[in-house]
């Protein structure tokens, strides 16, 4: 099933899964069974995605057009959004890039950082370059959510921890994070400003026919202004998502609606392709992040 969050033609948020036709509401078309919104349905998703997968089955729901709602980030209001660098080709890539050498200790664990999770944003939001940034940047990345809540969870295991799986644009506005990296205290201001996450979150079973072993044969461009840029897939990830799971769950708590990032693919980011291919982001550029089963995540930079 495909999962998304929405403000009907009455400006109420709701949550419903997506259909051919458009999309239903949830808490509607179950008679109130089902919540009204995505973190309350992932709190007991083992309960309420049966009866989701029944009544999208049935068929009979009230469907809703694309043309009537506005889509929002799948998950809006996530409990925390980890973030790794999973790729190894994207940290080659920019280390070279800023005349840098590769950090042996990347090969050890893999490595995240929390970034802000009160500024997502979702398809067809505009997104609003920081004042005193210079140098903007996308970076085409895979989410996944968790719905189930664990600790110290196991590579191995992690599979029944994902509920499903978004595409992630983890904006950066590369001027300060260069100047806070020196710092040596991670990303702040360079990435505190925005992250979108969609069109919506499909559930693991879906991606079931571009499993690889661990991995997917998920195809992933990033196009701006009609002009593919970016092209990788998913499959190439160094760490599995399990790994990053079991990094994030050592001694902590994953709960219902946090959300992982999988880090930029290789050449997935202005940063690595170089002023050559193409400048820093600018009001009016489109920016279209595409994945093999998760569809169109598009933004304007305003």
């Amino acid at each position: 099933m495909r999962f998304a969050t929405f403000v009907n033609a009455g400006g109420d948020v709701r949550a419903g899964w997506m259909t051919q036709q458009g999309i239903v509401d949830m808490n509607e078309a179950s008679q109130g069974e089902l919540p009204a919104n995505m973190l309350d349905f992932l709190a007991r998703q083992e309960t309420y995605l049966p009866l989701a997968q029944k009544l999208e089955r049935e068929g009979h729901a009230q469907t809703y057009s694309l043309k009537e709602v506005k889509l929002l980030s799948p998950v809006p209001n996530p409990r925390s959004v980890r973030d790794f660098m999973a790729f190894e080709l994207h940290i080659l890539n920019a280390a070279k890039r800023l005349g840098q050498q590769m950090v042996q200790s990347w090969y050890e664990i893999p490595a995240f950082y929390f970034t802000n999770h009160q500024v997502i944003s979702g398809t067809g939001t505009r997104i609003a370059k920081p004042p005193s940034c210079q140098w903007l940047d996308y970076e085409l990345e895979i989410a996944c959510v968790i719905g189930k809540e664990g600790k110290n969870i196991r590579a191995v295991d992690a599979e029944e921890y994902i509920f499903g799986y978004s595409i992630l644009n983890d904006w950066s506005a590369r001027d300060l994070q260069m100047k806070e990296s020196k710092i040596g205290l991670g990303p702040a201001k360079g990435k505190d400003f925005a992250t979108s996450i969609g069109p919506y979150l499909v559930t693991k079973d879906e991606l079931d026919p571009y499993r690889i072993g661990e991995r997917h044969n998920l195809e992933m461009v990033a196009r701006v202004n009609g002009t593919e840029l970016s092209r990788g897939n998913f499959k190439d990830i160094y760490y599995t998502f399990g790994q990053m799971i079991e990094r994030a769950s050592d001694g902590v708590t994953l709960y219902p609606g946090d959300v992982i990032g999988s880090g930029t693919v290789g050449t997935g980011c202005l940063l690595e392709l170089g002023p050559d291919v193409h400048r820093w982001l600018l009001p009016g550029d489109i920016v279209q992040l595409e994945i093999t089963g998760l569809g169109i995540l598009e933004n304007i930079i305003e």
